[in-house]
């Protein structure tokens, strides 16, 4: 399992991080200044490090360098706005930059993105008889491999990146087709349709009442 560390002080928000992340499925422990992470990151073997700017003991851009010698990437999720602050983030060797607030639906993608980058991402997803290889795209239902769309395939890969959550048609429009969502809800229903149909999941690929949609998927 990926495992991510998350240097924080404020509390909500480094269990905000935290509740968001270990429901795509990660591994997340938590430090609340620089001193303990240097510490966690020496004993744990991290695959990707979410750092707070401002910290007590030992900011930032100090724990960036001690992450980067671990060989571990590194974003920084920050209340300094100035693009002079992105500018110097993203030069200390940080691979992401993260402006406070933050959409959540942003941060898992650039997570994602990042772990991808690094060849951490999780290639082969399985739940019930159904396996996602997300390295070549290829679905398979009860060994035999299911012909899918490149939106069919986001579509499912999202719904499984937030299995057993309802989603609002307008957070699938945004995030599987990239744009704001104008009101009209049939490019997201047909598409849903269409992966049950394909993949049999009637039982499983519900639909939530004024809502969305919600994949039920048994841990």
């Amino acid at each position: 399992m990926i495992k991510i560390l998350i240097v924080e002080d404020e509390r909500p928000i480094s269990e905000l991080l935290r509740l968001t992340l270990t429901g795509e499925g990660y591994h997340c422990e938590c430090a609340y200044d620089g001193g303990t992470a240097a510490d966690m990151i020496e004993r744990g073997n991290f695959d990707l490090a979410l750092l707070d700017i401002m910290l007590p003991v030992a900011d930032g851009y100090e724990l960036l360098d001690y992450v980067k010698l671990c060989g571990i990437p590194a974003i920084f999720i920050t209340a300094k706005t100035g693009v002079s602050d992105r500018v110097r983030g993203l030069r200390a060797g940080a691979e992401d930059y993260i402006s406070k607030p933050f959409e959540i639906d942003e941060l898992t993608a650039r997570v994602e993105t990042v772990l991808r980058r690094y060849g951490k991402s999780v290639d082969i997803i399985s739940f019930g008889d159904i396996k996602i290889d997300a390295r070549s795209h290829i679905v398979t239902k009860a060994g035999v491999e299911v012909a899918l769309t490149a939106k069919e395939f986001d579509l499912l890969i999202y719904l499984y990146n937030n299995k057993n959550k309802a989603l609002y048609r307008s957070q699938i429009y945004a995030r599987v087709w990239g744009s704001d969502f104008l009101g009209d809800s049939r490019t997201v229903d047909l598409h849903v349709q269409r992966l049950r149909r394909k993949l049999s999941l009637e039982g499983a690929l519900v639909s939530v009442y004024k809502i969305g949609y919600r994949l039920d998927v048994k841990e």
